[in-house]
Order: C-alpha cells, then sequence, then structure tokens
C-alpha cells in the first residue's frame, strides 16, 4: 500500500483556477438559462445553449450526442454528474418526462434505485471534483473513475480510481474468493489475483491506482444510507497503490550480482 495520495498538494494546485474559473462560468450560465436535465434511466438529457456547450466540454461534464433536435445540443450526464450540479452546484433542475421537478430528496431515492451504491460514488466523485480534478469513467481501464490533472484533450489521465465503502475498508478478501464486505460496497479486488490484475492493468497504461474508501464518521449506526444527510457524515480516506520494482533497489548490476546490494533512499 504507498503513501496518501496528496490532492491538495501540486496535482491540485496545477489545475486549480483555470478548472475552478472554468465550472464558475459554467455554474452562473446555467443558472441564468434555468437550464433543467431530463431523467432517462440511468442518465440525465441535458439541453445546452452554444456558450454552455463549450463550457460542458471544457469543464469535462457529460458526452454530447446527436438527436433529431437541430436547435439544441444535448449532452448525456452520468448520475454522479447530474447530481453535482444539481446538488453540489446547484445550477440545474432535474426533471422527469412530465416536466415534474424533482426534490433533492426525491433525486436522492430516483438514483438509489438505479444503483444501490450511489452514495459512495458520488462522495468520490464530488470528492475529487471539489479537489479541481477532472473526472470521467473509468470502465475502459477496468476501474471505476479516471481522474486526470487537466482537460483530457491535453494530457491522458493520471489515476485509475476504485471507490470502496467501509464495509470491504479491511482488506481485499481472504484468498477464497470472500471479501469482507457488506453488500453495499465495491466487490472489486476480493481476491489477490483481482488485485493484482487491477495493478497490472493500471500501470501498463500508466496510471495510478488510487483507491477512495468512503467512511460513515458515525459508525455503522451512523444516518442511514437512503437518507441525503448520509453525504455530510462520510468521509474520504485516499491511498495509491504501485507495485514494488526491485531495480529501484539496486545501485549498479556489478553489485547485485556480487550480493552486495544496497537500498537508495
Amino acid at each position: 500500500m504507498g503513501p496518501r495520495w496528496k490532492g491538495k498538494g501540486s496535482e491540485a494546485k496545477a489545475l486549480e483556477n483555470p478548472m475552478s474559473k472554468t465550472i464558475s462560468d459554467l455554474q452562473s450560465s446555467l443558472i441564468k438559462s434555468n437550464s433543467s436535465g431530463i431523467l432517462s434511466g440511468f442518465s440525465v438529457l441535458l439541453a445546452s445553449n452554444p456558450d454552455e456547450i463549450d463550457l460542458l466540454n471544457q469543464s469535462c461534464f457529460g458526452k454530447p450526442i446527436t438527436t433529431i433536435d437541430k436547435d439544441k445540443q444535448w449532452f448525456q450526464l452520468t448520475l454522479e454528474e447530474a447530481f453535482y450540479l444539481s446538488f453540489s452546484l446547484n445550477c440545474i433542475k432535474i426533471v422527469t418526462g412530465d416536466n415534474i421537478i424533482k426534490t433533492n430528496n426525491e433525486l436522492w431515492d430516483y438514483m438509489i434505485s438505479k444503483r444501490e451504491s450511489f452514495p459512495y460514488f458520488f462522495k468520490a466523485y464530488s470528492h475529487l471534483r471539489a479537489k479541481n480534478w477532472v473526472v470521467r469513467s473509468g470502465c475502459q481501464y477496468g476501474v471505476d473513475f479516471v481522474a486526470y490533472r487537466h482537460h483530457p484533450s491535453l494530457v491522458h489521465s493520471e489515476y485509475g480510481v476504485l471507490v470502496f465503502s467501509e464495509g470491504n475498508r479491511n482488506g481485499i478478501g481472504d484468498g477464497n474468493g470472500n471479501g469482507n464486505g457488506n453488500g453495499n460496497g465495491n466487490d472489486r479486488l476480493r481476491v489477490w489475483s483481482d488485485f493484482q490484475c487491477t495493478l497490472r492493468l493500471s500501470g501498463s497504461v500508466a496510471k495510478t491506482l488510487l483507491i477512495l474508501y468512503v467512511k460513515n464518521k458515525n459508525g455503522e449506526n451512523g444516518v442511514v444510507e437512503d437518507s441525503l444527510c448520509c453525504l455530510e457524515n462520510y468521509s474520504v480516506e485516499e491511498r495509491t497503490i504501485t507495485r514494488w520494482n526491485p531495480e529501484r533497489c539496486r545501485e549498479d548490476q556489478g553489485n547485485v550480482e556480487n550480493g552486495n546490494s544496497k537500498c537508495k533512499n
């Protein structure tokens, strides 16, 4: 297990000002246009004007989709993105197909009905966004999210992110496929083979594996997860995991062959 991820360090500071400004501009534009997103299964559809299209692309919210409506550009938001814009930034309303506005609590219930683990994933997503990291889906890399230092058009993602709840905080598994989770968290890395595959894949695509543990500060007897209030009781613990490279602990090949290698600090 590697050192704590320094989300407040130089990585975050490198993009703090430009990304904060872009998101602030997007927030203002969406509020001014009284934007509404439409619930559509596991996503939310958001119609955007030309100014918002540019800001959504710059801040990396949603993905543009092609429709028969030539007067508007539609963006498809994930559940985390939609709730972040609606609840955290308070800049869009989310409505049903019959144009009924969902309250935050109603929207929270809807999100959980679509995915039971939504509270943990949203907490992790908003945690990274609050540090001004660009967060996108990591499904193509076998992780939950990927985090970019800058816009994806400029750099590759730096971290592959896996989200865990406190239920599976204490271990990867017992080696026999039996995880330590409570059924509400991420079931990945249940056995060492899962762990090795994920770590090797992350390394092969030049990403550091970042584990986010979402914990209830009140313990197991805290606020129930089906309440929006639970977000206030969640904290996030960050850990990076890297493979040990024996070559980094060799002064030179000659010393290794002679059995006199020393690990440099």
